[in-house]
Formats: structure tokens, sequence, C-alpha cells
């Protein structure tokens, strides 16, 4: 409609990072909130990744992501529309990280304590490159049997106040509670800056 401003016209864009290990719930937390049908870039695991991709623990993953996932969610108490751009988990497309990394202003990182070695990797890429994230550990089941602190121990993060988050990608409202979460650590980063300056 001429002279209609939608709220999505009126929000600032924000790119965001959904990162992590192999099958640790990516493509589930950007379907899940993504206001538009997400765009997914998955394809069939095959015999060709017999002995290349470890699938000890989730045996029953048939897809994978090859590129990437892109969804989209406008907060409007928040005045941002964000864009999500969910990472490859399989190291051989891990290449595909830094170009996906440009222009984005923060991540978060999923992990699955189940296999919490495969989280180092992402947890190391971001804190690399000075890219604000929160941990989001994804409870499997409904269930998640370690506490926030021991997560925070045995992830051995650089920053002892980055923000630890239960959460089932599988929900809504959890996604979008650490969609927001992130939000306000990255506005309170914003505001000690400009406090300096």
């Amino acid at each position: 409609m001429p002279g209609y401003d939608s709220p999505a016209d009126e929000a600032a864009p924000v790119k965001i990072l959904v990162a992590g290990g192999f099958g640790v719930g990516k493509t589930t937390l950007v379907e899940t909130v993504s206001e538009i049908e997400p765009l997914r870039t998955e394809e069939r695991l095959t015999a060709a990744g017999v002995g290349v991709d470890d699938l000890d623990g989730i045996e029953s993953k048939t897809v994978t992501t090859v590129a990437m996932d892109f969804g989209r969610i406008t907060l409007t108490d928040a005045g941002v529309v964000l864009y999500l751009f969910g990472t490859p988990g399989q190291e051989r497309f891990w290449f595909m990280w830094d170009d996906l990394l440009n222009g984005a202003l923060g991540a978060i990182v999923l992990v699955d304590t189940r296999r919490l070695d495969r989280s180092f990797p992402a947890i190391d890429f971001f804190e690399n490159r000075g890219l604000p994230f929160v941990v989001g550990a994804n409870c499997f089941h409904g269930e998640q049997p370690y506490t926030a602190e021991e997560i925070r121990a045995a992830l051995h993060l650089r920053d002892p106040r980055t923000p630890i988050l239960m959460l089932d990608a599988r929900s809504r409202a959890d996604v979008r509670g650490a969609l927001l979460s992130l939000l306000d650590m990255l506005i309170a980063e914003a505001d000690g800056v400009a406090a300096t300056v």
C-alpha cells in the first residue's frame, strides 16, 4: 500500500549468525523462529560421507546443511528485524564461515552437551574474530543434565561474561529469548563503547 510502512520497513536490520557443530540444531533453530519460509540448503547424507561425517550420537540424522540456512524475524518490541544465517556444521564446509561473518553483529553458538567436543571450533572461531556471541545449550529431549556454570567450565570460554543459555531449538519462545539476550548484550557493548568515546 502506498504510504504504509510495515514494521519490517521501520525496523533496523541486524545480521545474526547461528553456528555450531554438526547436528546441534542450527537448521531447527532458524526454522522454529523464522517468520518467512526459511531458505535451507540441505542435502541427504550419502555413502560419500562415511568416514568423513561423524554421526556418533546422531545416527538418525539423514540430511545436512551444505551452504547455509536463512530466516528472518521481526522483533517489533526491540525495533529490529533479524536476518538469521545458519552456518554449515561439517568441517569441510567451514571455509564459508568467514564469508557468512561479513556484516554480522553477533552470533548464537549452539552446543550439544552430549557431544561438547564438536563445539570448540565454533567457539574458537568467534573468539578469534572478536564477534560477540551467546552460547545456546540445546536441551535435546527437553533435558539438560549440566548447569550453565558446568558448561562454561567445559568450554573454557575466554570471556567469563559470555552468556550460557538453556534452550530448546524447537521452542519459538526459547529461541526468541536467546535472540533478545544476544541483542541486550550487543546494546550493552555498544553503550560501553559509546561511553568511552
